[in-house]
């Protein structure tokens, strides 16, 4: 899906430099944090909270001493929120990062204020077509290829079928030590490159079949 990706650690590789329109460093030595945020129809709502997040994370810094878990990031994140529930705020939001004392952590957040932990979520107007293929194929135990695979594919099924989803494929494998960014791609030549040869999204039919 269309997505804004803030990251709270400098990258431990990428294989293509993100541009300034990708990445947004909101402050460097911060803690190995990375928050994905699908833009809803208003987008500004995540722009807006994504900067004060990123101010109150480093303000935790500054007065605690350490950096800000995962868990307490997405907490101030979902009581901000709440507080404005009703008022049309419209967001919905993944906090993912990996700490010492946390470990990998994902926790879901939207505009209600409702915050989940968990080890698989999907957000934005496409989640619904991306769940469809990770709840078939997602295991706990995937091998990190497998993984950024699934991810690409699920990414892929939500873009096909939902006009509001983008056209363009970001992924990240956050680890404890920073990010790893996976490539920007373009949806139409994967999605052919999957039709044709593994025979899928048969829905589709070309002069080539």
């Amino acid at each position: 899906m269309d997505s804004l990706v803030s990251q709270y650690s400098r990258p431990a590789y990428t294989e293509e430099g993100p541009s300034e329109e990708e990445q947004l460093q909101l402050y460097s030595g911060a803690p190995e944090l990375s928050l994905k945020f699908a833009l809803p129809p208003v987008a500004q709502d995540c722009q807006y909270w994504l900067a004060y997040l990123g101010m109150q994370c480093r303000l935790h810094e500054l007065r605690h001493k350490r950096r800000i878990s995962v868990a307490a990031a997405s907490k101030i994140l979902a009581n901000l929120v709440y507080s404005y529930k009703g008022m049309g705020l419209s967001m919905g939001t993944m906090c993912a990062g990996v700490t010492p004392q946390e470990g990998p952590a994902l926790y879901y957040i939207d505009s209600d204020g409702t915050r989940l932990a968990g080890n698989l979520f999907c957000v934005g107007s496409g989640q619904t077509f991306a769940y469809g293929v990770l709840d078939a194929q997602y295991k706990y135990d995937l091998e990190d290829d497998e993984a950024l695979e699934l991810g690409r594919r699920s990414i892929l099924a939500a873009t096909h079928r939902d006009a509001y989803s983008g056209g363009f494929i970001n992924l990240y494998h956050v680890k404890e030590d920073g990010w790893v960014k996976h490539g920007f791609n373009d949806t139409n030549p994967i999605f052919w490159e999957t039709k044709l040869k593994k025979g899928e999204f048969s829905n589709v039919t070309s002069a080539l079949d």
